[in-house]
């Protein structure tokens, strides 16, 4: 695939050096628009403005939906008013939200400013949504029907507004007052009678979203239901968006991406990797970096407070790195899979203490697995092989001990750390690998020590 868009990009370059420009088109209009797009990043931005100018108009609009926001940025600076107005004009209503939130404030008033009438007061009505709920990511672009059409009425609505609707797969009734009745499918309305009335063959039973619902939430709603488009109703019960499934998808990577940045210590960057600079990426990850270096100097006075035990058992030293990678990598698989959960709604935090009891059980079996594992590498390599004389059936015992407390700890701590923070209105991810790392570590040598002190007189 890399090979094939390489080869790809080549001879688009090589077209426009030799102004090939009937080529040119005639390669581009075959490609899918979100291709394009790709293709499009991929050049040089000298190329941009030519190569977007031998797009026909409808594939022009969907190529720059799916562009990256500078390049799209660049495309606008060399718009005419003209050419402006024609991308804007062929944009569905969330498409032109989306542009309007990515651009600087002088290019947004220009977006504006060719935007028609109705437009303009759609996108500022959106816009007027929180940024992370349901109301702010629908389009209302939609097809609405009245239950006393009959299916001929409603395929001739059909007809006349599906052009500017950004799906007619579903269509919905409303009452005169647009309170949300039912749902009817375009597949139910083909296989109807034509005289069949639309009250008496909608799905009344609708399942909807408010439009202050979070975006996580509808989303979800719509991977759990199987849907194509989700509608989102105000207060009243009135249908005022709906919310497709490529928009949905879109909020589900942006979310992943997010919670994989945050569980990797790092604040999300909203530009791809190779557009974001150094500095950027400094300011980023500097912070939590700070934190957790700090936080780490914790274990560095705690081996200070024990370093009298460590120079009169230096065996104690060799298994130190073993424990404390042991539990931090026990309480990162607990976050994880805790976090999962409850971004899936799995888990809420009335099941604490479910996980906690499961945790406990889990920690146990595997604690003392690998105690028993230590145990045979201890006598077997360190006393044995590496004929260590300090390293005695005592230490290895402590060592051992110290394994199975140690993942009981982390677990409890990977576990309902993550269940703590959702209840407090942070992000699960907050709490994850990095910060708990640092928490056991240091909880780590306090059992170590402890047990050492009562085993072995350290």
């Amino acid at each position: 695939m890399a090979e094939r868009s390489a080869t790809l990009e080549k001879t688009i370059e090589t077209l426009t050096e030799q102004k090939k420009y009937p080529a040119l088109r005639d390669i581009l209009v075959t490609m899918n628009p979100a291709d394009v797009a790709a293709l499009f990043d991929a050049l040089e931005e000298r190329t941009l403005p030519l190569l977007f100018r031998l797009l026909p108009k409808d594939i022009a609009a969907e190529t720059f939906v799916e562009m990256e926001p500078d390049s799209q940025e660049l495309l606008i600076r060399g718009f005419s008013d003209s050419e402006l107005k024609e991308v804007v004009d062929e944009l569905y209503v969330d498409d032109a939200v989306d542009l309007v939130e990515e651009m600087p404030a002088n290019v947004v008033k220009r977006i504006l400013r060719q935007a028609d009438a109705e437009t303009r007061k759609l996108i500022n009505d959106i816009l007027k949504y929180p940024e992370d709920s349901a109301g702010s990511i629908m389009t209302t672009e939609f097809i609405e029907l009245r239950p006393s059409m009959t299916v001929a009425d409603a395929v001739k609505n059909i007809r006349r507004n599906g052009l500017d609707s950004e799906t007619i797969n579903t269509c919905y009734v409303v009452d005169d007052g647009k309170h949300l009745l039912g749902t009817i499918s375009i597949r139910d309305l083909i296989l109807a009678e034509e005289d069949a009335k639309l009250s008496d063959i909608m799905e009344e039973n609708v399942i909807s979203v408010s439009t202050m619902t979070d975006q996580e939430e509808a989303t979800a709603m719509i991977s759990r239901y199987n849907f194509t488009v989700l509608p989102v109703v105000d207060g009243e019960g009135r249908l005022v968006g709906i919310i497709t499934v490529d928009d949905a998808m879109d909020v589900m990577e942006d979310e992943a991406t997010e919670d994989i940045e945050i569980m990797g210590g790092v604040t999300p960057v909203d530009k791809p990797y190779l557009k974001t600079g150094a500095f950027q990426f400094w300011r980023a990850r500097i912070p939590w970096l700070l934190l957790l270096m700090i936080g780490a100097t914790f274990t560095g006075m705690i081996l200070n407070h024990y370093e009298n035990a460590l120079a009169r058992i230096t065996a104690l030293t060799l298994f130190i790195p073993m424990l404390m990678d042991t539990g931090g990598n026990s309480g990162s698989q607990s976050s994880v899979t805790v976090i999962r959960a409850l971004s899936l709604g799995d888990l809420e935090f009335k099941d604490i203490l479910s996980v906690i009891w499961k945790e406990i059980r889990v920690a146990f079996l595997c604690g003392v697995s690998l105690a028993c594992v230590a145990f045979l590498k201890i006598m077997l390599i360190d006393h044995l092989l590496l004929q260590n004389d300090d390293v005695t059936v005592l230490v290895a015992l402590t060592v051992c001990v110290t394994m199975v407390l140690v993942v009981l700890v982390a677990k409890l701590i990977g576990c309902t750390l993550p269940m703590l923070a959702e209840k407090l209105g942070f992000d699960p991810a907050v709490m994850s690998s990095p910060f708990i790392t640092t928490i056991v570590d240091a909880l780590s040598l306090l059992i170590y020590f402890a047990i050492a002190s009562a085993v072995l007189g350290a």
